[in-house]
């Protein structure tokens, strides 16, 4: 399995309505696609997400499936969006993919 990690610094003026707006296009992208999902606000007590504040978490069968995902033009909509309202663009989002045999925690 293949974990997906993303986060997002969206810009100051970006607020937490409109972010979720813009990550809801993930629950019709993992129904059409196949990969389990789960996405929001930070809610850390910790507090070190240093403006990191947005992201999701999705979970893909294999690398096969993520490519796919990758490929898919929904996604690359989807991306742009988020692109577009980051703070300094793609320099505003963090990924990281995850190779585990650990079974998905999110469904």
């Amino acid at each position: 399995m293949i974990r997906h990690i993303v986060l997002i610094r969206f810009r100051a003026d970006v607020s937490d309505e409109r972010a979720a707006e813009l990550l809801a296009p993930l629950a019709p992208l993992s129904a059409r696609l196949g990969f389990a999902v789960s996405w929001g606000k930070s809610e850390s007590p910790e507090q070190i997400e240093r403006g990191y504040m947005h992201g999701f978490v999705a979970d893909f069968a294999d690398w096969t499936a993520l490519a796919a995902y990758q490929a898919d033009a929904d996604h690359k909509a989807f991306g742009a969006g988020l692109v577009a309202h980051a703070e300094g663009g793609i320099d505003g989002i963090l990924v990281f993919d995850l190779a585990t045999d650990h079974g998905p925690f999110i469904t």
